[in-house]
């Protein structure tokens, strides 16, 4: 089954840290990206721009209106997803589990629907 990895973080904490540590999580999550890769779990995955470079889009009454930045003030904000394929929800937690962010932020495990 597949699933998604979503990764939470504190973009306002992220920015503030050290550049030697953020290299040193920067390598982990490469670390990390090349294990999963290797394991042939890896569907996918990207880390995103801040959310000060979202744009929302909404139609209402047929009119496209876009609002810049995120949807929502929360204390976390997506920062980056990886797609995985596991046999179960456990080996999909035992990957997020690895995945650096988790420490720090949160990652929620989402399966993905699939349509026949």
């Amino acid at each position: 089954m597949k699933y998604l990895l979503l990764i939470y973080a504190d973009e306002k904490l992220e920015a503030s840290t050290p550049k030697e540590e953020a290299d040193a999580v920067m390598a982990e999550y490469f670390a990390f990206t090349e294990a999963i890769r290797k394991s042939g779990a890896y569907q996918g995955g990207e880390a995103l721009h801040p959310t000060s470079a979202a744009t929302t889009v909404r139609v209402r009454d047929g009119k496209t209106v876009t609002t810049h930045g995120p949807f929502a003030e929360t204390k976390e904000q997506l920062g980056g997803y990886y797609m995985v394929d596991c046999a179960n929800l456990d080996a999909a937690i035992e990957w997020a589990a690895r995945i650096p962010g988790a420490r720090y932020g949160s990652v929620e495990v989402r399966p993905i629907m699939e349509f026949n």
